[in-house]
């Protein structure tokens, strides 16, 4: 019997946010532990290999991350595996680049340059709000963070703007209708609009219904909406497209009209 965690992932159940060929070979990367679920997830090795094509194979994906040239959220990453996620900042020093790990309208990771001023933040959501031995207050936030002491006015599904280089909670959104979000997970992954409303279903998946720019309307869980900013102002940038989903006559047209 196989003993441990699975070591080897093959591409076809590599998620597809990664858009790997299927015949671009058998095996993919299997991301490392970390703070975000493979599901959920980009490796450092897809990122520079497959994305930036500043390297070939993984084997100069391993020498560029042993230059000790990569930095995610602040931190040098020496391992090819370390799996980035949502909202991460990906510095790359040498080249003066920076890079935030960031959903298109299709569900995709997408590569999303930033300014040097907008990577020195990220926003986090807040999963869980508890209180630790002898009464001391901590918040969980979505890419594996305790933050301790938190402002009391913070809650689950909020999100928090995070000073990558102290730890420091600079600003917190609330989870308001009116605001606006990001949807990190189902079919509407990567959209971008204002929240309208919430249902509540005790014992099954609250529904949170959201409506674009464009004043189209959509539903999806709780879960997967990431507050991004407050009333229709964004914190951060946002990728090619804002965030708004085009159907696939609007697409054609668009397309058209830039011959």
């Amino acid at each position: 019997m196989p003993r441990g965690p699975k070591k080897h992932l093959k591409v076809l159940n590599a998620p597809k946010a990664w858009m790997l060929a299927k015949l671009g070979g058998v095996f993919s990367v299997k991301p490392s532990s970390g703070p975000h679920k493979q599901s959920e997830s980009l490796p450092i090795a897809i990122f520079l290999r497959n994305r930036l094509k500043y390297a070939l194979t993984l084997k100069e994906v391993k020498t560029i991350c042993r230059q000790r040239l990569i930095k995610i959220d602040g931190k040098v990453r020496t391992d090819p595996k370390f799996p980035t996620g949502f909202m991460d900042v990906v510095q790359i020093e040498k080249t003066g680049e920076n890079f935030r790990i960031i959903y298109d309208v299709k569900g995709r990771f997408t590569v999303h340059r930033i300014t040097t001023q907008e990577a020195k933040y990220k926003l986090c959501k807040v999963t869980g709000v508890k209180t630790g031995p002898s009464g001391i207050p901590y918040l969980y936030t979505s890419d594996g963070r305790t933050i301790r002491y938190p402002d009391p006015i913070i809650k689950v599904h909020d999100s928090i703007q995070l000073d990558i280089a102290s730890g420091k909670i600079q600003d917190c959104i609330k989870f308001d209708s009116g605001n606006l979000c990001m949807i990190t997970g189902g079919r509407n992954t990567g959209r971008v609009g204002t929240i309208m409303s919430r249902e509540r279903h005790p014992g099954s998946f609250d529904i949170v219904h959201v409506k674009d720019s464009n004043g189209h309307t959509f539903a999806t869980r709780l879960s997967y909406v990431f507050i991004i900013g407050k009333g229709n102002k964004p914190y951060i940038s946002l990728p090619k497209g804002k965030g708004i989903k085009l159907s696939i006559a609007e697409e054609r047209d668009k397309r058209l009209s830039q011959k």
